[in-house]
């Protein structure tokens, strides 16, 4: 089953829900999708992208208009409301922007909304095949007999189907290799204990949960060969993804593990530098409250920003669906992306 999927509405998997229940619910106005992404029962970069195509598509369809000029004007508010709900990850408006373009040019209500579906649909398939393509080059990185330390999901929870970090873990054993997984829990949320696992588990792929805080006494004990995570976004000089990615990051430098990054080319926004990046804020209650358990005195300060950045002297690859990019970035990504030097 995909994460997310076209039924009379966008149809996700509530990944709040997880590891408890598997539930799909269906937004039929894009509020309620805007509201499913803020408070994360559809994330990850690319499964966002997949979201943004799918609410312009949803705008066109939500209600009734009385004439072309009424829907556009619609379409375009939703679009603006849609692109606001996660600041840090760039795909989510490159899906926006991109069914937006198409539907815009729609000559009858009808033909919008037809021009919307089709293209969020193109976008939703494109992701599968990408991450097939991002597997494939990634699995020539991993040996036989590798066990690799991920963070947060990256599987087909973050995504449509398949998966980007996890992506590359699947086609490796697909191609025959043995290979175990060490999943940091990823607080505040737990998206690795509770996605990442139970993905793994039904897979029948070897995992082991650690918290965030060992990642530093199961690299120095050589329990892990590589390090794979995904991104929210890649910029000239770091790449943002979920918060605890930077300090995983230096702690492989310093044991000399490999750390890569697993993304789609539509993650990248290389006009932009770290500085230019608005990094999201999440609620203080997804720290001193588990469910309902209170872990810390309600009036505690809090700083809960859900992602940082890893400078990119730290990464070892980036894994495409184009291909593998490796050191210079500053040269090789404009090269593999087709952009003209900054």
């Amino acid at each position: 089953m995909r994460t997310i999927f076209w039924n009379e509405g966008v149809a996700i998997i509530d990944q709040t829900k997880l590891p408890e229940k598997l539930e799909v619910v269906v937004c039929k106005k894009v509020e309620e999708l805007v509201e499913a992404i803020r408070r994360l029962a559809i994330r990850g970069a690319p499964a966002l992208e997949a979201a943004g195509g799918y609410g312009v598509a949803l705008a066109t369809v939500e209600r009734e208009f009385k004439s072309l000029e009424e829907l556009k004007k619609h379409v375009e508010k939703a679009a603006e409301m849609i692109i606001s709900a996660r600041p840090t990850a760039v795909n989510l408006s490159v899906g926006v922007k991109r069914v937006l373009k198409v539907a815009l040019k729609g000559e009858s209500i009808e033909e919008v909304r037809s021009l919307a579906i089709k293209e969020a649909e193109k976008i939703a398939d494109e992701d599968v095949r990408r991450n097939r393509k991002i597997g494939e080059f990634g699995a020539e990185l991993l040996e036989d007999g590798d066990t690799v330390l991920t963070y947060c999901n990256t599987g087909r929870f973050a995504t449509v189907d398949w998966g980007t970090a996890l992506g590359v873990v699947r086609s490796a054993i697909k191609k025959g290799k043995n290979i175990k997984v060490i999943a940091c829990e990823t607080r505040p949320l737990n998206q690795g204990s509770r996605l990442t696992c139970y993905e793994l588990i039904e897979d029948k792929i070897d995992v082991t949960l650690i918290t965030d805080a060992m990642v530093g006494i199961v690299m120095k004990r050589g329990l892990v060969n590589k390090v794979l995570v995904g991104a929210d976004r890649i910029v000239k000089d770091g790449v943002f993804n979920k918060i605890g990615t930077y300090t995983l990051s230096i702690v492989a430098k310093e044991h000399k593990i490999p750390f890569y990054v697993a993304a789609p080319t539509t993650t990248f926004d290389w006009d932009k530098t770290s500085e230019e990046v608005v990094i999201e804020e999440r609620p203080k209650e997804e720290l001193i409250y588990c469910g309902t358990k209170l872990l810390a005195p309600p009036k505690v300060k809090v700083f809960n920003p859900a992602f940082d950045c890893t400078p990119l002297s730290y990464v070892n690859a980036i894994i495409t669906e184009l291909g593998i990019i490796r050191p210079p970035y500053e040269s090789n990504v404009p090269k593999l992306l087709g952009l003209k030097s900054f």
